[in-house]
């Protein structure tokens, strides 16, 4: 409760507090204020005067709880699946070996063995201008036409792990046709010309 203003101190608190004696006291009654029984009648109708000057303080209005939210529904989509691996050829059949009259004739044979071993690391077209890096091979061979050693006659100035990529095509497709009938010594040399993929072609086929 809050009080806006104190009854007996206004004059018209005075006032009222006057007539409400008035209308409260018996007629023919001795003065309420000579007697203890009055004095007490006074002061409880004072008392319910100044509860009248009293105004009462609405309560606050009671916050309504929260609507209750949903909780996050954890997301089900599902990540983007991996690109197949792009699957590698089989290498095809190498051409038959035939017995070769020279060495022009073994070169070439070995090259298009070379070429037919290796499908994933070759092409066939024309020559990309500038190749990316042209390493050049000797390949000393056994009689049976095994390889014996790989020396490398010329390293690029760059992309220098072509030269690994083009001993890597003649292991592969070793062995070659026998050499027992041709003049010593028994190898042959190959220049590779790799394009910007990395994938070459044997400069004895571009002859």
């Amino acid at each position: 409760m809050r009080c806006t203003e104190p009854a007996l101190r206004t004059p018209e608190g005075v006032r009222r507090l006057a007539k409400a004696w008035r209308r409260y006291k018996p007629p023919g009654s001795e003065p309420a204020l000579r007697t203890p029984e009055g004095v007490r009648r006074l002061a409880c109708l004072a008392g319910v005067l100044l509860c009248a000057g009293c105004s009462q303080t609405p309560a606050p209005p009671v916050a309504a709880p929260p609507a209750a939210t949903a909780p996050p529904v954890a997301s089900t989509a599902q990540p983007p699946a991996a690109p197949p691996a792009q699957a590698q050829r089989p290498p095809a059949a190498p051409p038959p070996w035939r017995h070769a009259r020279d060495w022009d004739d073994y070169r070439h044979q070995a090259a298009l063995r070379i070429l037919a071993l290796n499908p994933d690391g070759t092409y066939t077209g024309p020559v990309h201008q500038p190749a990316l890096a042209i390493p050049v091979l000797e390949v000393e061979l056994n009689r049976d036409g095994s390889v014996r050693r790989i020396q490398v006659l010329r390293r690029p100035g760059q992309a220098t792990d072509t030269v690994q990529l083009a001993i890597d095509a003649v292991q592969r497709a070793a062995p070659f046709g026998a050499v027992g009938h041709l003049p010593r010594p028994w190898r042959f040399t190959e220049t590779f010309l790799f394009d910007n993929q990395r994938r070459f072609k044997p400069r004895t086929l571009d002859l």
